[in-house]
């Protein structure tokens, strides 16, 4: 792991990355405490949140929500918006804001749950660092105005769906398999083979000089969870590749050396 510090270190812009090994414990990280915009990974959390309040007997997935003109947020990857004025069922907008990243999504869920009470649940799940700052859009505000988390949070969250300890079975495998329908391979499984791709859940997370991946990884060797984060790149392409690269590096070094 130490070569995939150097080269994040090596490359321009501010990069952060965490690993772990769910059997074995091994972990390694590399500014995986530091803040930095959370982009579109901050659904993963708030998708987590929402299940917490389904088992709290808040709300429903059947609940059916309406959305008008007024709720639509465009997005880099978003499709609520581009239709006309109609309802949904919680679960389908879950669903659209993991696969499609959809902002009005996204939106809509924080407004039914509430922005205080989706930072209340992330906090209450030990993810001390991220937090919810505002409704997710395409447009990048400061980073002290952005969504934040961090490389660590990131993975952590994958770590608790993986082992079942902050929702049910049924709810984690819920969010773990909505992700590997994800339909944006071109971070961290970039160039795993195809059918690892297909048994990754990933969430990415993009916005004008950030690029993010987190990702729970089953590969022959075990279990893995592994994000990376980046800020104040040259461009998006750049960091994008740089991701890619670092998910190749790290694929091999398990697949070649690990036990």
């Amino acid at each position: 792991m130490k070569e995939i510090k150097r080269y994040l270190e090596s490359r321009e812009g501010n990069y952060s990355f965490y690993f772990e090994d769910l059997k074995s414990g091994f972990i390694y990280g590399f500014n995986e405490n530091v803040k930095m915009p959370a982009a579109g990974c901050i659904k993963l959390p708030i998708a987590m949140a929402l299940l917490k309040e389904v088992e709290n007997g808040k709300v429903s997935l059947n609940d059916l929500i309406s959305i008008g003109d007024e709720d639509k947020v465009s997005g880099f990857f978003g499709i609520i918006h581009e239709f006309s004025e109609k309802q949904y069922t919680l679960k389908e907008l879950l669903v659209a804001m993991l696969i499609q990243s959809d902002n009005t999504a996204a939106c809509k869920i924080i407004n039914i749950l509430g922005m205080d009470k989706v930072n209340s649940l992330i906090n209450d799940m030990g993810l001390k660092s991220t937090k919810v700052n505002k409704y997710p859009s395409e447009v990048k505000l400061s980073d002290n105005e952005e969504n934040i988390t961090t490389s660590y949070d990131l993975s952590q969250c994958f770590k608790l769906l993986h082992n079942n300890t902050a929702l049910s079975k049924e709810h984690s495998r819920l969010i773990i398999e909505t992700l590997k329908r994800h339909q944006l391979n071109t971070r961290i499984p970039f160039y795993f083979q195809r059918e690892i791709q297909a048994n990754t859940a990933n969430k990415i997370g993009t916005l004008e000089t950030v690029e993010n991946d987190t990702a729970l990884l089953n590969f022959s060797k075990g279990d893995f969870v592994y994000t990376v984060m980046s800020n104040n790149l040259p461009t998006n392409v750049y960091g994008i590749t740089t991701i890619a690269r670092s998910g190749k590096m790290m694929f091999d070094m398990v697949d070649k050396d690990w036990n």
